[in-house]
């Protein structure tokens, strides 16, 4: 069966005295405009004490839960009756916002966002593809991800001491809250290949460090250059309620939201919210409430954001010099295993070439790495000679790799040759292939015919357009000058085939 709840019974005498003695005194303490947080915090425990001293031994322990009854009576009166603040805000009055962007010079993006006795220092960190987040969820097809939102909350933001061990529940909570509330305007991997770890560390709290994060993930991810789609505002909201009498706060601070009814965190851009968090603790809140509670929360945050807008209203151009570069390309399917090499020796044997990182998708996309764009470059030019595809008609720069009876295999890029049949090597007919060509040699050739897997290559089709070339120069000058400039990529093969020549006629005339 259930047992039944019976509620405690106070001193009525004890309560009565209590309030007579220290009600107007805990009332002037409470005056967060008068005193500041921690001087506040100070006389509200000095006349607690006084409180506690003052009533029977038997009765020190009731007094001091009277004392914060009473403590808990005087904040929910002037909120309801008197229509004041602890602060002596407006109930839709935001505390002053104090924004830098930039303070940190070797991060990839900082910001500093404080709203009142509320700090954030946040930093961006950019990172390649290696650097994502493994996990492990009931969706199999999301295994990593790569923007992750870190909030550290330390005991000195609020005063205290006490060892900083792993994050708790306030940490992973507060951090996914924010996380939500920016991820729908990072941008997507394909046109910001990074990954992106935001981190914010509470320097000082006092209300809504969450909704601080927010402001300054957003600020500082814009100070790093990433191009998000719009910038991000969070605001907390607090509602105290008794009967038909409430008061929706704006900006909540620490006491407000204590001995508030309801506290809601609300996020979002110019065009609507991106994350909303709710704490209830009375029934029958109606949707008319709700529908007043929002609106004044969308004030607030259009105001936050033209604060925000006022000191960085879009993100920089550019990265920061000590971010990593990325340069994406892409490569056929089919020859991600030659790029790879037989258990990644090839793409190790560009990483350590060139100094960059370099991540291959499936889909044929890479993405390389670099500090430097020349890196990036080189890294970029060898792997495309490793992708390239024989085109046909068109003509190559080719390494004669082997010599048979029948003609030569060229290399015309890294790991991919074709065959240079006899027939195909010169204009004359030639007996043996050595007498032309010699391994090592390059040549320039073009590609007749794709078969499958096979090149045809045809030497003697570029010795004719040559010679074409050179006839047609007497008319033309433009002509010889595009021979002129094309003899140095093939003079080496191509002189030995002329040098040659006059050796076989004088055999003939013997």
């Amino acid at each position: 069966p259930k047992r039944e709840f019976v509620p405690r019974q106070w001193n009525a005498e004890l309560a009565a005295e209590i309030e007579k003695q220290y009600r107007a005194e805990l009332s002037d303490a409470l005056n967060t405009a008068k005193y500041g947080k921690i001087e506040s915090y100070k006389k509200i425990e000095e006349l607690r004490a006084k409180a506690v001293e003052g009533a029977a031994e038997e009765l020190k322990e009731e007094a001091g839960e009277l004392f914060d009854r009473l403590k808990e009576r005087i904040f929910r009166d002037e909120m309801l009756v008197d229509r004041i603040r602890p602060d002596r805000r407006a109930f839709d009055e935001i505390r002053n916002i104090d924004i830098e962007v930039g303070l940190l010079p070797r991060t990839h993006g900082s910001s500093l966002f404080t709203r009142g006795e509320t700090q954030a220092l946040v930093t961006v960190t950019l990172g390649t593809k290696e650097d994502e987040q493994r996990i492990e969820l009931l969706d199999p097809s999301q295994t990593s991800k790569r923007f992750m939102l870190h909030y550290n909350f330390p005991p000195f933001s609020v005063g205290e001491v006490g060892f900083m061990r792993g994050p708790g529940r306030r940490e992973i909570g507060h951090g996914a809250l924010a996380e939500r509330a920016l991820t729908p305007v990072i941008p997507d991997e394909t046109s910001f290949p990074y990954t992106l770890r935001v981190v914010s560390d509470i320097l000082e709290s006092n209300g809504s460090s969450s909704m601080a994060t927010v402001c300054g993930a957003s600020l500082a991810l814009m100070d790093a250059g990433v191009p998000i789609s719009a910038a991000v505002a969070g605001i907390a909201m607090g509602l105290v309620k008794e009967g038909d009498s409430y008061a929706v706060l704006t900006d909540i601070a620490g006491a407000e939201d204590h001995y508030g009814d309801m506290d809601f965190k609300v996020a979002g851009t110019r065009a609507g919210i991106t994350a909303l968090q709710m704490d209830i603790k009375v029934p029958n809140v109606t949707a008319a409430l709700m529908t007043e509670a929002l609106e004044q929360a969308r004030k607030a945050r259009m105001f936050i954001l033209d604060k925000m807008d006022a000191v960085i209203e879009k993100p920089r151009p550019n990265l920061s010099p000590y971010a990593p570069r990325i340069f994406t390309m892409t490569i056929p399917v089919d020859k991600i295993r030659e790029v790879i090499g037989p258990g990644g020796k090839m793409i190790r044997s560009i990483v350590d070439t060139t100094g960059t990182k370099i991540d291959v998708n499936d889909d044929g996309t890479i993405n390389i790495f670099a500090t430097d764009e020349a890196s990036a470059n080189r890294a970029m030019q060898m792997i495309g000679e490793i992708a390239a595809v024989a085109e046909v008609g068109k003509t190559y720069l080719g390494k004669v790799v082997r010599l048979v009876d029948f003609g030569a295999f060229v290399e015309i890029f890294p790991g991919t040759d074709g065959l240079l049949h006899i027939s195909e090597i010169s204009e004359s007919r030639i007996k043996n292939v050595r007498d032309e060509l010699k391994e090592g040699d390059q040549i320039l050739v073009k590609v007749l015919a794709l078969e499958g897997n096979k090149i045809k290559l045809s030497r003697k089709a570029v010795l004719r357009e040559q010679r074409d070339k050179i006839k047609g120069g007497e008319k033309h000058p433009d002509h010889a000058e595009a021979h002129a400039h094309e003899k140095p990529h093939h003079e080496k093969g191509h002189e030995k085939a002329h040098d040659k020549a006059p050796d076989r006629r004088r055999d003939r005339r013997r």
